[in-house]
């Protein structure tokens, strides 16, 4: 968070009236993907009349998935969990990636359902995941193809990655410390 906030910061310097809308998926209320929307996601997607609390259902992704887009530039700080992405941001990639709302589906080939020009996204891992390494990003790294697969998928033109690697090594407030300049430096290049 201090690293994405950096590069927020410094858009908010640029961009003084920018509309700021934050989604923390830590303290979002995103509803479970439960039995109920999937019907109404399949009675949607088919065209169908949902009923009342289908509709009520699906609003709520609907919802979420209208403040993707509506952004012109999405950031996006992502810690590395179990060589992929916190449980909360892919709850939240599944309850917005649906057909028809940010990508679509012809039976065939995918497209894009957005229009976002471009998303910086803040990688935090805490060891180095270099293919020089220990653990090789080809073999260990399951969180960077993932996001920017998505963000490609739904729209967005330009992906720029800010990777911060040793988190928790003794040097952790180095790497930070870097992290954060750099950050800065993505925030400020347009």
């Amino acid at each position: 968070m201090t690293i994405a906030s950096a590069l927020i910061g410094t858009l908010r310097e640029k961009h003084p009236d920018a509309d700021l809308d934050t989604l923390d998926v830590w303290r979002e209320d995103l509803p479970e993907f439960d039995q109920r929307i999937i019907e109404a996601k399949y009675k949607w997607v088919a065209g169908d009349e949902l009923d009342e609390a289908e509709a009520a259902a699906w609003s709520q992704i609907e919802s979420l998935a209208e403040r993707i887009r509506e952004a012109d530039r999405i950031v996006l700080g992502v810690p590395m969990w179990n060589w992929s992405i916190p449980y909360k941001l892919k709850q939240l990639i599944d309850l917005v990636a649906q057909r028809n709302l940010l990508f679509t589906y012809d039976g065939v080939h995918f497209g894009p359902a957005v229009d976002v020009a471009r998303a910086d996204v803040v990688f935090v891992r805490g060891q180095y995941y270099g293919e020089d390494g220990p653990t090789p990003g080809s073999m260990f790294d399951h969180q960077v193809a993932f996001v920017k697969f998505f963000l490609r998928t739904i729209g967005v033109r330009d992906v720029r990655s800010l990777i911060v690697d040793r988190t928790w090594d003794p040097a952790a407030d180095e790497a930070i410390a870097d992290g954060i300049e750099r950050a800065r430096g993505l925030g400020a290049a347009d």
